[in-house]
């Protein structure tokens, strides 16, 4: 899987993430959760964007970070995992950038079987790990159907 060029950048606790910028629609701050009942961890609910319901996934869980409640200060990345639109909550949203080809690894090269991952792009605050969005959101592993 080759690493795009433009990602945006978002944390959870200290780490830096990103996503593939033509996956993602927009950045929201975070709005009104509803709760489905009997869940996977990994969905926290549905929110409501312009009368479409759409699944809110815990990236805290799915990304191993220790369990918080939402916070307002909180964002919502819209994003496309696979056919389906999905809002991951993170703590904030550092923006966009555009990566050189050197500086982008691929994690093959690293560490084979990595799910996860896709890649590490170089940044002056460190190491951002760059996201595969359609194993995060494996839709079939935690049976989600919206």
């Amino acid at each position: 899987m080759a690493i795009e060029r433009s990602l945006v950048v978002f944390l959870l606790d200290e780490q830096r993430y990103a996503l593939a910028l033509n996956r993602v629609r927009r950045a929201i701050r975070v709005v009104a959760i509803t709760p489905l009942p009997k869940a996977s961890p990994l969905l926290l609910g549905l929110v409501d964007l312009s009368g479409v319901a759409i699944p809110v996934i815990n990236t805290r869980i799915g990304l191993s970070h220790p369990p918080r409640a939402v916070r307002l200060s909180d964002q919502l990345l819209i994003a496309k995992a696979g056919q389906q639109q999905v809002a991951l909550l993170v703590d904030e949203t550092l923006g966009v950038i555009e990566t050189a080809h050197e500086d982008r690894v691929p994690t093959d090269t690293i560490l084979a079987k990595l799910d996860l991952v896709v890649g590490t792009a170089k940044h002056p605050d460190g190491l951002i790990l760059i996201l595969n969005l359609d194993r995060l959101v494996d839709f079939d592993a935690v049976d989600i159907k919206c």
